[in-house]
């Protein structure tokens, strides 16, 4: 068998087009869909639910169009990182790279965490740590030996995710024209108490945090492109296929459960990270008439749960090689195995996933809401570097003179794409807790928007720190070295 072919940065090219595709499928299928989409029902009801999901996909879909021009045209592992440091400054890339490392190491560290809840539904008496050490040790073993295993791990993953989806949306299709249970509920549910917007505006807008973290994950196409076998043709085939898989996953799932139950039922009102096994596909599916629908539900939210660990594990330790190679991270995290690993990138970010023992000391539910609300924003403070990247990338490859048309793939619909996004996301991390402002609960707003300061503290610090130093030349066409 032939050795994959390193890319410019020095790792090794071991990701198929296959790969590829799953990767971009699954990092947009996880628990924000099978659990959080009932609670986004029960707040803003089926109508609002709906109208929430589909801004938030319009503005995903805007911002992996962007994503994917960048990453064709310069395939790294450093990513956004990378087009941050080269398009915008230094410092932003500094910042915006320590940022995304963070936001996946603590999502590594939750994940653990709510795996650990979900285990306990077959295992009540096993302590949560337990299994969070089983699935780290099971996680870093996989990423240790290849970026192809990696790919292999997370394509069964997200397979398994696919076909659960696939299945419920035909399920719920069937229910809602009376095909499969005892009867339709018709559209009922879209006019039982306040639906179908309920709560008007501010209610859309408070879901608009859940809906896009759920989304978070698509942007690990541009991270996997520094391996990917060939970009240039199968990045542009996985953003192509992205509207499509948002129609269908999303708007189309949140479509069934907002027909099939009403915003009233206890089960979505119920917002506990404890409670993260009830799920609205659990309710669907048992109401279709599947036998071991919990158990069946429980399995699969697991494979989210490990294929988000698995993703998130790849992408931080490729993000700190990718700094310790532009001398923004410890140089000793530029260094590779034999098969073209990133070790100690990879074993610091694991480490970090030590935090998913707090579920022992201060309670599963207290951790796993704890760490998903530090890592929260960061992901869409990435998603905002990667709308600014893209229109000063765009800029800069127009003064220098080179073809648009010999793009592999070109985004349709620059400038308004990455500025609606860059605008959409704006009033999401804005309004993403303005009721704990309006409250004046300065807990409540500590929690929320801890992730601004720390990004702009990393930004000023960074800035303070070289600003005397004159800047390393980087060709902006290669990312190497002048």
């Amino acid at each position: 068998m032939t050795e994959p072919a390193p890319s410019q940065d020095g790792l090794k090219r071991g990701l198929k087009a296959r790969h590829m595709q799953m990767i971009a499928i699954g990092g947009s299928i996880g628990t924000g869909l099978f659990v959080a989409s009932g609670g986004t029902i029960a707040q803003a009801g089926p109508g609002g639910s709906l109208v929430a999901y589909a801004l938030i996909g319009l503005m995903v879909l805007l911002l992996m169009q962007s994503l994917g021009e960048m990453s064709a045209r310069l395939p790294v592992a450093g990513s956004f990182q990378t087009y941050a440091t080269v398009f915008v400054n230094r410092h932003f890339g500094f910042a915006i790279g320590w940022n995304y490392w963070f936001n996946w190491a603590i999502t590594v560290a939750a994940e653990l965490v709510a795996a650990g809840i979900i285990m306990s539904y077959w295992f009540p008496d096993t302590p949560g740590w337990i299994w969070a050490a089983v699935f780290l040790a099971l996680l870093t073993g996989l990423n240790a030996l290849s970026a192809k295993a990696f790919g292999e791990g997370e394509y069964w993953l997200a397979a398994i995710k696919v076909i659960t989806v696939v299945v419920f949306l035909i399920c719920g299709v069937a229910m809602i024209f009376g095909i499969l249970g005892d009867s339709t509920p018709g559209f009922s549910n879209w006019t039982e108490g306040e639906a179908p917007f309920v709560g008007g505006w501010l209610s859309i807008v408070s879901v608009f945090m859940i809906a896009g973290f759920s989304f978070q994950g698509t942007e690990l196409i541009g991270v996997a492109a520094g391996e990917a076998e060939n970009p240039k043709r199968d990045i542009p085939r996985a953003i192509k296929a992205i509207f499509w898989r948002i129609m269908l996953f999303y708007i189309g799932a949140i479509f069934v459960i907002g027909m099939l139950i009403p915003y009233l039922d206890p089960s979505l009102l119920s917002s506990e990270a404890s409670d993260i096994t009830t799920s609205p596909f659990t309710l669907v599916f048992e109401r279709a008439g599947v036998a071991f629908a919990a158990a069946l539900m429980n399995a699969v939210i697991l494979s989210a749960i490990l294929s988000a660990g698995n993703s998130g594990l790849y992408a931080s330790a490729r993000m700190l090689y990718s700094m310790a190679l532009d001398g923004k991270a410890p140089k000793i995290f530029a260094r590779l195995n034999k098969r073209g690993v990133p070790m100690p990138a990879m074993l610091m970010t694991a480490s970090v996933g030590l935090f998913g023992f707090l579920t022992a000391i201060i309670g599963q539910g207290s951790a796993y809401t704890w760490l998903l609300n530090v890592s929260g924003l960061s992901g869409f403070i990435a998603w905002v570097g990667i709308a600014v990247c893209h229109y000063k990338f765009r800029k800069a490859y127009i003064a220098s003179g080179q073809d648009l048309a010999k793009l592999p793939y070109k985004a349709p619909l620059f400038p308004l794409g990455p500025i609606l996004a860059f605008v959409i996301l704006i009033v999401v991390i804005a309004g993403q807790n303005y009721q704990a402002i309006l409250d004046g609960n300065l807990l409540q707003m500590a929690s929320s928007y801890i992730g601004l300061p720390i990004f702009l503290l990393l930004w000023l610090g960074h800035w303070l720190a070289t600003r005397k130093q004159p800047a390393v030349e980087i060709d902006p066409w290669t990312a190497k070295l002048n």
